[in-house]
C-alpha cells in the first residue's frame, strides 16, 4: 500500500553526453560514462518501484515528459538553486510544504541502495528526526527529514569528502536527533566501477 505521508525525492541529471560522470568519463571516455549514468538510472528505478510512497524526479536541466520515469507513479521536477545544497533546499521545502511528513532524497549514484534500506529510512523517521545514509568517499546517498532543517543544507563544499562530517556536527551542535544508515558506495570513479561487481562486467 502507498503510505500518503511519505515522499521520497530522487534527484537525477539529464542523461546528457559530457554533462554526467565528469570525473569517471576522464578515465573511460564520455561515451561510456553515459551508458554507466544510464545504468544506474535504470538501477535505481528499479529500486524505487518497489517503494511504497508518493515519489518524485527532480530534473537538473529540463523535465523529460517520456522518459525512464512514468508520469504515473512519478511526479517530475526541475531542480532550482546554485549549488547542490540549495537544490535541495528547494526540494524538501517542495514537499513539506505539501504536508507530507517525512520526506527522503536519494541521488542515482548508489548500485547498493535497496528498497529495504529507504523502507528503513522513512521507519527511522517516526521516531528522529533526520537520517543519513553515508557514503564511502565522505558525502551520503540518501537524507531524509521529519521536520524541515534547511541549514543542514548550507554551507557545504559539495562532493567533497567533508560533507557529511560537517553535517554531522551541525546536527550534534543542535542537538536534533539522527540515525545512521549502512555505509554504501557511490559511483563516481573508475575504482568505484572496479569495486562493483554488478556493474564491472556491463561497463568496462
Amino acid at each position: 500500500m502507498n503510505n500518503a505521508s511519505n515522499a521520497l525525492v530522487i534527484f537525477i541529471k539529464n542523461p546528457q553526453k559530457g554533462h554526467v560522470k565528469t570525473r569517471l568519463a576522464a578515465a573511460i571516455g564520455e561515451d561510456r560514462a553515459l551508458v554507466v549514468y544510464q545504468e544506474l538510472l535504470q538501477i535505481t528505478k528499479n529500486v524505487t518501484d518497489q517503494v511504497a510512497c508518493y515519489k518524485q524526479v527532480w530534473y537538473s536541466k529540463y523535465v523529460e515528459s517520456k522518459d525512464l520515469w512514468p508520469i504515473e507513479t512519478y511526479s517530475k521536477h526541475l531542480q532550482v538553486g546554485a549549488d547542490l545544497g540549495a537544490r535541495m533546499q528547494n526540494a524538501f521545502k517542495e514537499a513539506f510544504t505539501r504536508s507530507f511528513e517525512k520526506v527522503v532524497i536519494i541521488g542515482s549514484d548508489c548500485v547498493d541502495l535497496s528498497p529495504s534500506i529507504i523502507d528503513r529510512a522513512f521507519q527511522l523517521l517516526e521516531d528522529q528526526e533526520v537520517v543519513i545514509g553515508p557514503a564511502r568517499d565522505g558525502g551520503y546517498y540518501l537524507l531524509g527529514m521529519a521536520s524541515f532543517y534547511p541549514a543542514l543544507l548550507r554551507g557545504k563544499r559539495w562532493s567533497s569528502p567533508s560533507v557529511l562530517k560537517y553535517t554531522l556536527i551541525q546536527l550534534n551542535e543542535a542537538a536534533i536527533p539522527y540515525q545512521l544508515l549502512p555505509k554504501l558506495n557511490d559511483i563516481d570513479t573508475i575504482d568505484d566501477i572496479k569495486h562493483t561487481p554488478k556493474l564491472n562486467l556491463k561497463l568496462l
